[in-house]
């Protein structure tokens, strides 16, 4: 097949290799990709915004299947672009997709589905979000109501900070489509949070690996939130009927729901989890592929990407084989810029990526880089590289993942320490 992949990031780098590296060969393309991808695959320029362009670049090259990797271009209808001109496309459309996009809209799904849940009220002023914030008491959860690329969620102690995020939040534009800006005010959940990206076809769904990642900036989960800081997989902690409990009372619910609404989900549903002291209970929904699992989840895939992501574009995941997974650990560790995730400061040389992939079990996949005037490889955006240790345990593949960061040379560059370091 030819397969293009549709985003410049980590996550898209490590779709691409494990594209690349399938067991069955396939030609691999990265709109618009970065220098990474462009080591593995042919990079192609395109506004990954820009659904018409994209679903013209997929025409233009011939493309057997589409990718869609980051959660915005599939908001704005890429996937439904592409399926328009006859192409499968693994993503979902719009409608689909707002279970990222709104989390007022993914509560109101989840009640729909009888899925479990943290207790929300949805407010569009701040006296709204006042007696939200008294009713649950602290720790205050708030959370933007639309795309916020992984920082929309403050979880704090203080009530002035939760309710300054909160007028930050409602302060925003009103929507083309007229909609006001909404924020989610929820319970805090105790117990630890897993991930989970469940594969669906738009009528069935299947798990793959479970991986736990980091959200805050700092060790000891101290510091802002930002997109992830690392990730590890598997979880040797989690119950053993954890992934069947999810697909039971969560994925295929869901799945179930977006079909009845006359809108079927077809791409990853990305259910983030509290493991609570109540049970399990869902914290979140992503449309797409997650990051920084990832980058540990597909490191530890035996089995075709391709085919899978192929059966579940064209409606046929009954008829493929689940998953099948390497019987090792894996620990991604994010190298961050200068001043991230408030601020990123671009332009640094990067260095020592060669020199951390000779070390054995040790990938790096590069995210926010570019190429300056002179050729070299430079920081460009928040989160810049994910090295990624693979071993026989978890232990294992932690050392070799802080051993490939010790070679990267990156000036003012931010990384956690504790990374898998203690199991929950």
């Amino acid at each position: 097949m030819k397969i293009l992949v549709v985003g410049s990031g980590a996550r898209e780098h490590a779709i691409a290799r494990a594209l690349t590296s399938d067991p069955t060969s396939h030609e691999v393309l990265v709109a618009p990709g970065n220098p990474g991808t462009a080591q593995i695959a042919t990079n192609l320029p395109v506004d990954p915004l820009d659904p018409g362009a994209v679903a013209a670049l997929a025409v233009e090259q011939g493309a057997d299947l589409v990718v869609v990797g980051p959660e915005a271009p599939l908001v704005v209808g890429v996937a439904d672009a592409v399926r328009a001109v006859g192409i499968p496309c693994f993503g979902p459309g719009a409608e689909a997709a707002r279970l990222e996009g709104s989390k007022a809209f993914a509560k109101e799904v989840m009640a729909s589905a009888g899925v479990p849940t943290a207790m929300a009220y949805v407010c569009t002023t701040p006296e709204e979000v006042a007696r939200a914030l008294d009713a649950f008491g602290a720790p205050y959860v708030v959370k933007d109501d639309g795309l916020a690329a992984g920082k929309g969620v403050v979880v704090t102690e203080d009530l002035d900070e939760a309710m300054a995020h909160a007028r930050a939040c409602l302060s925003r534009s009103v929507t083309p489509g007229g909609d006001r800006p909404a924020v989610v005010v929820e319970e805090f959940l105790d117990g630890p949070e897993v991930s989970l990206f469940c594969v669906c076809d738009g009528a069935d769904a299947v798990p793959l690996a479970p991986a736990q990642d980091f959200k805050r900036l700092g060790d000891g989960d101290s510091g802002p939130n930002t997109g992830g800081m690392g990730a590890y997989s598997p979880l040797p902690w989690a119950p053993e009927d954890l992934v069947e409990q999810v697909m039971e009372r969560v994925a295929r619910p869901v799945v179930a729901e977006m079909a009845r609404r006359g809108t079927p989900f077809v791409g990853v549903l990305y259910v983030g989890l509290a493991l609570t002291s109540r049970g399990l209970r869902v914290v979140e929904f992503n449309a797409r592929f997650g990051d920084p699992e990832t980058q540990v989840v597909l490191a530890r895939l035996k089995s075709s990407l391709a085919q899978l992501l192929h059966a579940a574009a064209t409606g046929i995941l009954a008829d493929v084989p689940p998953p099948t997974w390497h019987d090792k650990a894996a620990v991604t560790v994010v190298l961050a810029s200068a001043g991230y995730p408030a601020s990123s400061r671009s332009g640094d040389v990067v260095e020592g990526i060669a020199a951390a992939e000779e070390l054995p079990g040790v990938h790096v996949l590069q995210a926010g880089t570019a190429t300056d005037d002179e050729g070299a490889l430079v920081s460009a955006g928040g989160r810049v590289l994910s090295v990624v240790g693979v071993g026989a345990d978890q232990e294992e593949a932690r050392e070799r993942a802080y051993a490939g960061v010790a070679r990267i040379s990156l000036a003012g560059s931010q990384h956690r320490t504790d990374i898998a370091a203690v199991a929950p």
